[in-house]
């Protein structure tokens, strides 16, 4: 991992069909390994923030460079340097993949056409298991896990890519306190070796203890934007939330 900054100026973004934009006027710098938390109430626009550093979504005004790239004309080579694991996504019960399948996964965007994973992809794989500490879980059907233990493998999927910034939503959703903390230790790893994490999330008990960066959205503005240590993080984002956080 070798980090990735993220450089927003004056961008405007909106879903498709939409006249009304999510995001206005939103300007930030992030630099490689920072960790930051982005919150705020909901429909505040904090996924679409993902969404939109991830090339996911239109950017109509402003411009967006994340990895040195242009997000607008760039949106298929940011993705293959950015993780981003979404929100609440459960696997059917039935799914046909075992959870090394679609730790695997991870690393198919980074193939050329019709290639096969070589060794490096094997060694990738097997490095992001034990990471998120999985392996007993690698042979399992990944339908038939527990929603913490799928949130891992997620994780794990999204870290083989080997990303110059990982993207998370609610991460800590529905996990206990215990999972929380370890997960919390991992995104803490990563970030200390160069990658820029970015995570929207509630949740607060678990955040590590090194500087946290804040971005506090209201109705599509950053209403907030500066660092503190984890233990004032939920104070302050509730403070310039302007109304019940989500």
């Amino acid at each position: 991992m070798v980090g990735g900054t993220i450089d927003l100026a004056g961008i405007y973004t909106a879903y498709e069909g939409s006249d009304r934009p999510v995001l206005k006027n939103v300007s930030t710098s992030i630099a490689s390994g920072e960790f930051v938390v982005v919150g705020g109430p909901n429909g505040a626009g904090k996924t679409t923030f993902l969404e939109s550093i991830n090339g996911m979504l239109p950017i109509t005004h402003g411009q967006a460079r994340v990895c040195g790239l242009d997000v607008t004309s760039h949106g298929y080579a940011v993705r293959r340097r950015v993780g981003y694991v979404i929100q609440n996504f459960a696997f059917d019960p039935l799914a046909p993949f075992t959870v090394r399948h679609v730790v695997m996964m991870g690393r198919y965007g980074l193939l050329g056409y019709g290639k096969q994973p070589g060794e490096d992809d094997r060694q990738a794989v097997d490095e992001a298991i034990h990471l998120l500490g999985i392996e007993d879980l690698e042979e399992r059907p990944i339908g038939k896990l527990s929603g913490g233990q799928q949130q891992k493998v997620l994780i794990a999927q999204n870290l083989a890519k080997n990303p110059d910034i990982l993207l998370l939503d609610e991460p800590f959703s529905n996990l206990d306190l215990c999972t929380r903390d370890f997960i919390s230790e991992v995104l803490t790893g990563i970030a200390d070796a160069g990658c820029t994490v970015v995570m929207v999330s509630h949740a607060f008990d678990a955040l590590p203890t090194r500087e946290i960066r804040i971005l506090v959205m209201n109705d599509g503005h950053l209403s907030l934007d500066t660092c503190c240590p984890a233990d004032e993080v939920e104070e302050r984002v509730r403070t310039h939330s302007g109304g019940p956080h989500a």
